[in-house]
């Protein structure tokens, strides 16, 4: 099977790509690189020792994209390009609709040219907005917080549409919790630019000493440290999902959606804790305010895709938390050849 990743080079689609070329099928990446790495594309074939086709392409380009369909046999589209930052989608959220919203809906019309009618989108948890009761299913109420969730809202009502209209696609989208971890090789991990928006890399860069000190967004919660809980699920468990979407795209058509998640929750002084406990190091941290917008709790239950995909998270907290020190650890500076010079010795920290 041939299958295009649109944003192959990033965290989790490199992860997928590892996943997919490691079970025979051919893999083709679409990747404008303006928030990943060429050289993870090299990491990649090493990784998995096969030839990988890519192309750096914005895909609001829809004649460049166009070209891809026209030079390629794809059979099967992974669509996981797009911004993703929270905050900076409450800044600048014009950006955030006509980036993620416009290069879907160029993708979608190129697929039914090239009568390419089997997509997994990458969605998110954040379309359950402030959920009223976990664990959240995926019958529970959608709506969104800000305009990065209500873009994977936006595009997963643009998706339910399209089937509407032409009972010939097979649509699978794939509702992510919270992915932290690594490839076990420590040859791909998440290496965000700047200051991370996720707890994972923050913390790790926090390990390495390329930050001095863990902040950690409010400590009166209603739960069980104060601290905000979600479910954590390990990256190679979420690459490993898509391969299972696929699957099942081969077989029906039809629009479908699942929660991506462990169905646990940690706390983020959970998090912090075991990382410390696994891997022998010390995180410093300071409480600051809590966050505009952020929730107590959130965690899925995972109920329908064990039944409908027949996939299951299998790694735990311990393995995502050593697995992402592995990454760090043997990339202190992400995938840059650049030395940092803030790098600081292990145990220069400083709550300054």
């Amino acid at each position: 099977m041939s299958v295009l990743v649109t944003g192959g080079a990033g965290y989790i689609g490199s992860h997928t790509c590892v996943s997919l070329l490691n079970r025979g099928m051919d893999v083709i990446i679409l990747d404008d690189f303006s928030n990943s790495n060429q050289k993870v594309v090299q990491r990649i074939e090493h990784m998995t020792k096969k030839e990988v086709k890519y192309y750096s392409i914005d895909l609001k380009d829809k004649d460049a994209v166009h070209s891809v369909f026209a030079d390629n046999e794809i059979e099967a589209v992974i669509h996981f390009a797009g911004y993703k930052a929270v905050g900076e989608s409450v800044v600048n959220p014009l950006s955030y609709y006509d980036n993620n919203l416009i290069s879907t809906i160029y993708l979608l019309q190129v697929m039914k040219q090239f009568n390419v009618k089997k997509l997994v989108f990458s969605s998110s948890a954040t379309v359950y907005g402030r959920p009223k009761q976990v664990p959240i299913a995926e019958n529970a109420h959608l709506s969104a917080t800000n305009p990065y969730g209500r873009t994977k809202l936006i595009i997963e009502d643009m998706l339910r549409d399209i089937y509407a209209s032409d009972n010939d696609w097979a649509i699978t989208c794939l509702r992510y919790f919270n992915p932290i971890g690594a490839h076990p090789s420590g040859n791909l991990g998440e290496d965000p630019r700047g200051i991370p928006n996720n707890l994972m890399p923050y913390i790790t860069q926090v390990a390495i000493g390329k930050r001095p000190v863990l902040q950690i967004f409010g400590d009166g919660f209603s739960t069980k440290d104060g601290t905000g809980v979600r479910d954590y699920i390990h990256v190679m468990d979420l690459a490993e999902g898509h391969i299972c979407a696929l699957e099942q795209l081969k077989k029906v058509t039809g629009f479908n959606f699942y929660n991506l998640g462990t169905g646990k929750g940690y706390s983020v002084l959970e998090i912090v804790q075991t990382f410390e406990r696994v891997n022998h190091v010390n995180i410093p941290y300071i409480i600051t305010d809590a966050r505009m917008g952020d929730i107590p709790i959130s965690y899925a239950d995972p109920t329908a895709a064990a039944t409908g995909l027949g996939w299951k998270a299998q790694r735990g907290l311990e393995e995502m938390c050593i697995d992402a020190w592995r990454w760090q650890k043997n990339n202190p500076t992400g995938y840059s050849d650049k030395k940092n010079p803030h790098l600081m010795q292990s145990g220069d920290f400083s709550f300054s």
